[in-house]
């Protein structure tokens, strides 16, 4: 009797052990079934590593990818490379995380079915980029490495967004066997994941500092007589620009007056503001994180700190970030987050719609109003208002100095004050030299692209 009393005790153990397994495992598939099918992992949803099932389209409805039959790209080649760091690649070398961010509301996925749009028939994913101005940025850009980048600062809609390089995924270049370094980081999306040496882009920073920390700064004369002395150690400029106020002092990008500047607003102002203006932090949408920026004044002496103000030291900026930071400025202090998916749609619904987030406010808008006019100032007295034909150009070029006889990386960043095209951009070319010459061009022909395409055309 005993044994038989054990033996049903044992089974009743066994039974409740087998009963309480079931129950997890079905309170898991309730709560964590949707995690589970769209996880990277997952073959239903993921093609090495990147989506494996539905179509991606631009703003105009243009494909970019569709996975119904395989995998195939959009049957221009200037949109297959101009795209392919945003929808990645065959082999997954190239990371589309902000489009498989939303495998999930693509595949279709309920606790009855499971995923019933794994074929792709029903998943379109829309994103806010558009390919005609992709073509464009990609095309000024001329086979030189860097980013070009352009959002609305109002709705967060990321219109433009290039890397280079790039390669047409359909004709893939032997990148392994390459000796001429063309395709160097030819995986980054240099966008997202890259941070460059400022340059002169970085004295909007200070400059923005200086208006908010040292009184009567607008009264004050700088003088440059092409070096700027600190014992031994010296900044130049390239000419003697005289005396400068700090409005001028901005539009002729002079280092020997932004050293001046700097001693007034201070190393401990300079990281307040750093911090205040968040442009070193991380930014993160649509389930992708940039690369953080740098500013470190550490244990840095006085010629330092004043190249640590003019974008040059350690500095470092990400584009996406230093692009939304331009918004900002446009958008009086703040601005609506950078995203790249606008909506999905699968099984003739809409299973995600993009929602306008906005950042913190980081400045008044009284020296938000200020910055403006200053960089547009830049625009009129410096670059020329007439490059940017239809618009309301404000901004400021950099060119950042890489040292071991490297040409200068070409940088401009800036916005639109127009109310029809509230667009805040980045231009960066590596090795490309003086920023102006460099990045104007480039930027004429995007934002005008930008202009018809909000216009309709």
């Amino acid at each position: 009797m005993n044994r038989v009393t054990k033996r049903t005790w044992l089974m009743g153990l066994f039974l409740g052990i087998l009963l309480g397994g079931l129950g997890l495992f079905f309170f898991e598939y309730l709560t964590q079934g949707p995690t589970w099918v769209t996880s990277p992992g997952s073959p239903h949803v993921f093609n090495n590593g990147n989506l494996g099932c539905g179509t991606v389209v631009d703003r105009r409805g243009n494909v970019l990818l569709d996975l119904t039959n395989g995998r195939q790209y959009s049957s221009d080649v200037n949109t297959r490379k101009s795209t392919l760091h945003w929808v990645g690649d065959r082999s997954g070398f190239i990371s589309a995380g902000a489009v498989a961010k939303y495998a999930g509301a693509m595949v279709g996925y309920d606790l009855v079915n499971g995923v019933y749009n794994a074929d792709g028939t029903g998943g379109v994913e829309h994103l806010t980029i558009s390919a005609r101005v992709q073509n464009a940025a990609l095309t000024g850009l001329y086979g030189r490495k860097g980013t070009v980048a352009v959002y609305n600062y109002k709705t967060g809609e990321i219109l433009c967004a290039v890397t280079s390089p790039t390669y047409d995924p359909d004709n893939v270049p032997d990148i392994q066997g390459d000796t001429t370094g063309a395709y160097t980081g030819v995986y980054l999306n240099r966008f997202l994941q890259s941070s460059y040496t400022p340059g002169s882009i970085y004295k909007i920073v200070t400059c923005a500092a200086a208006l908010e920390a040292v009184p009567g700064i607008e009264s004050k004369t700088f003088h440059c007589s092409g070096e700027y002395a600190y014992g031994k150690e010296k900044i130049t400029c390239e000419t003697a620009h005289g005396d400068c106020d700090l409005k001028r002092a901005l539009a002729v990008s002079c280092n020997c007056a932004f050293a001046q500047v700097a001693e007034l607003v201070g190393r401990k102002n300079m990281q307040k503001y750093v911090s205040q203006f968040g442009i070193t932090e991380k930014l993160s949408f649509d389930g992708v994180t940039t690369s953080a920026g740098k500013y470190d004044i550490s244990d840095t002496g006085a010629a330092s700190f004043a190249w640590s103000c003019i974008g040059q030291h350690s500095d470092l900026i990400n584009p996406c970030r230093f692009m939304t930071f331009m918004g900002q400025i446009a958008g009086g202090g703040t601005a609506a987050l950078p995203y790249l998916v606008e909506r999905v749609e699968s099984g003739g619904e809409v299973t995600y719609q993009a929602q306008t987030k906005y950042t913190d406010r980081i400045m008044s808008q009284q020296l938000a109003s200020k910055m403006v006019n200053y960089l547009r100032n830049n625009v009129e007295v410096t670059y020329g208002s007439w490059k940017f034909p239809g618009l309301t150009v404000c901004g400021k070029s950099g060119t950042a100095e890489l040292g071991e006889g490297q040409i200068s990386n070409a940088m401009f960043a800036g916005f639109c004050t127009d109310e029809k095209y509230p667009l805040a951009f980045i231009c960066v070319v590596e090795n490309g030299g003086y920023g102006a010459a460099t990045c104007v061009p480039i930027l004429s022909t995007v934002l005008s692209e930008c202009k018809a395409v909000l216009d309709g055309q």
